[in-house]
């Protein structure tokens, strides 16, 4: 593979690329020759950053449930074995686990390596890498890629895996929240703490079913109607994907069906989730976001809130005015949302949460890591606790204002440089904005307008896509017709762009 084939491959901190045959004009670019090379360039990354010879370091790998799985860890482990680093196979695993790894005494690995492409069709895998400092940056996954390019394939081919060393990581991670939610409740495993609770666990045939039997039904919980627990890469039953609306609708129907306290689902590496209250009511996007944050609240007064840019005026009004927190929103993208709240911290601003609409949420309890079953376990704790003083969960979102009106609009960018086009759009469309007298609030992404009328409440926030040549626009309005008012505006302020497609704005 040429050097640009492997820097194709980065998607931000992550590597992703087309693994199966399977897909119409979809052609396999992530391939065992590039995770050999890959895995070895990890090893020279990872000697450099800690000052430690190769033969000095322990590297953990797991992957999750996708088909293609087991063949690219075979050629990433060559590679790093290649390279003098000692590998440990942690099998099916979690991308939070394999980074809880490098703390866990029993393993404290040097670096470790998730082979996983979240929620993406069947055909995708990916490569995720952690050391000490948390998920690798951008910079970081560059790197790499161009020392994969200089890797010769001959030299890590040769190597035999048959003796690397072999660990259960899932049982340890799964003690480690178990300990969690008990320590959350006061109690012991003994005693079985989540006695009399129903929760409904689907994990769509993804990593996380573990979280059934290794860490509620030990501690007591109905688990009766979890579904899809079985991993399986193809995916039979539904995207394993929070935000996906099938997904999401089979969680529903398994919570009311079951009439359950709680439904969770997973996506598939198990560094997201999303919730389903009793009555069915989805717990997603905004909702997610408030029901976390209400739960840290008590203790973290006054403490910032760091969401990416997508979130809504109805969530600032909860978490300011509700919560009495400060709100921070900030940019798309997972790492963005908890890189700022790495540095409010840093300077001694309290932040203890940082989140994503896509359910990506990092505590500063845990590590800044984003941990879709640590997330739950923060919301079973809280859940068991509303339910012994005669409350519900739902209590502690009631005075969130429920989603009225809300549309979601990608506009094409079709000029050859898509980024400078994009930049000069929003020049124009701010610039519009400010010559209508339209409110323009602190905003890190796009441009953002915000309507507090009588005759049209709501907000319009137009962006750049973080990858692709497309200007994503989200839209909400307070009232029954809004968002009809609030899409001829944002008609008007955006005529005359040639190069960009709007025709999907009616």
């Amino acid at each position: 593979m040429t050097e640009q084939d492997l820097l194709k491959l980065q998607n931000g901190s992550d590597i992703r690329g087309i693994a199966l045959d399977g897909v119409e004009g979809e052609r396999i670019n992530l391939t065992e020759e590039a995770c050999l090379k890959i895995g070895g360039a990890f090893a020279q990354w990872l000697s450099r950053k800690t000052k430690k010879s190769a033969q000095n370091l322990t590297v953990g790998i797991g992957r999750d449930s996708r088909v293609s799985g087991p063949a690219l860890e075979n050629a990433l482990v060559k590679g790093l074995s290649a390279n003098g680093v000692r590998v440990v196979r942690c099998g099916m695993a979690t991308t939070p686990a394999m980074f809880m790894s490098i703390v866990f005494e029993k393993t404290h690995f040097d670096g470790s390596v998730m082979i996983t492409a979240s929620h993406l069709p069947f055909n995708r895998n990916g490569v995720k890498f952690f050391d000490a400092d948390g998920g690798l940056e951008h910079k970081d996954i560059t790197e790499i890629l161009e020392l994969a390019a200089a890797q010769g394939a001959e030299k890590n081919n040769s190597v035999s895996i048959s003796d690397c060393q072999e660990f259960n990581l899932i049982d340890v991670y799964a003690a480690h929240l178990r300990n969690a939610i008990c320590t959350g409740l006061n109690a012991a495993e003994s005693e079985k703490p989540l006695s009399g609770l129903k929760i409904v666990v689907d994990s769509g045939n993804g990593a996380s079913g573990f979280f059934v039997d290794k860490i509620l039904q030990p501690l007591g919980a109905d688990t009766t109607g979890s579904q899809f627990l079985e991993p399986d890469g193809m995916f039979p039953n539904h995207i394993p994907n929070p935000e996906n609306k099938a997904a999401m609708q089979a969680i529903q129907n398994a919570t009311v069906r079951n009439n359950a306290d709680l439904g969770l689902i997973f996506d598939t590496d198990v560094d997201r989730m999303s919730a389903v209250l009793s009555n069915g009511e989805e717990v997603n996007r905004d909702a997610i976001i408030a029901l976390v944050a209400a739960i840290l609240a008590p203790d973290c007064p006054g403490s910032t809130i760091v969401t990416d840019s997508v979130t809504s005026d109805r969530l600032t009004y909860f978490l300011e005015d509700v919560l009495h927190l400060k709100h921070l929103r900030y940019m798309r993208g997972y790492k963005n949302v908890i890189n700022k709240q790495k540095e409010l911290n840093a300077a001694g601003t309290v932040c203890p949460l940082a989140m994503e609409t896509s359910g990506h949420g990092a505590l500063k309890e845990n590590y800044f890591l984003d941990d879709g079953a640590y997330l739950a376990v923060k919301m079973i704790v809280a859940l068991a606790q509303a339910k012994k003083s005669g409350k519900s969960l739902e209590s502690l979102i009631e005075k969130l204002p429920p989603l009225i009106e809300e549309g979601e609009y990608r506009f094409k960018i079709e000029a050859p440089d898509f980024k400078e086009y994009g930049a000069q759009v929003l020049a124009e469309f701010k610039s519009r904005a400010e010559k209508e007298g339209i409110v323009m609030p602190q905003n890190f992404e796009g441009v953002r307008l915000s309507f507090k009328g009588e005759d049209v409440r709501g907000w319009i926030l137009l962006r750049m896509s973080l990858h692709d040549p497309v200007m994503p626009m989200n839209i909400e309005g307070e009232r029954p017709g809004d968002l009809e008012k609030l899409v001829k505006i944002a008609q008007k302020l955006l005529r005359g762009f040639e190069q960009l497609d709007t025709s999907c704005l009616k």
